[in-house]
């Protein structure tokens, strides 16, 4: 009912710059917060940085100053722009969208999740 589709992974210098997109597309009445959270091989999924529908944001302290989370409401959609990329940004980015979606006028919760997008940042 739900999709979110992600975009702008790849392979990047250390140093240099990407952007992530994620659409959402669907049975959706309205999508409250919206972020991206990574999992590098090995390790658990993090929150990497979170917006609420109103603006506000939340980000790890390992990307504060470098990455800046971004959501335009009329395209259901949330962009990561990261500059300053490290090795250690090298993981797996998995959007995430907490939707209210309408089916035959009932409205309920829904936390939908993106594919994934493979960042790699080499040294």
């Amino acid at each position: 009912q739900v999709q979110l589709v992600e975009s702008g992974g790849g392979l990047v210098q250390a140093g240099g710059s990407l952007r992530l997109s994620c659409a959402a597309s669907g049975s959706i009445f309205s999508i409250n917060a919206m972020g991206w959270y990574r999992q590098a091989p090995g390790k658990q999924r993090e929150l990497v940085a979170r917006i609420t529908s109103g603006g506000s944001t939340n980000y790890a302290d390992s990307v504060k100053g470098r990455f800046t989370i971004s959501r335009d409401n009329a395209k259901n959609t949330v962009y990561l722009q990261m500059n300053s990329l490290k090795p250690e940004d090298t993981a797996v980015y998995y959007c995430n969208a907490d939707v209210v979606v309408t089916t035959l006028h009932q409205y309920y919760d829904y936390d939908a999740w993106g594919q994934g997008t493979q960042v790699t940042v080499s040294s």
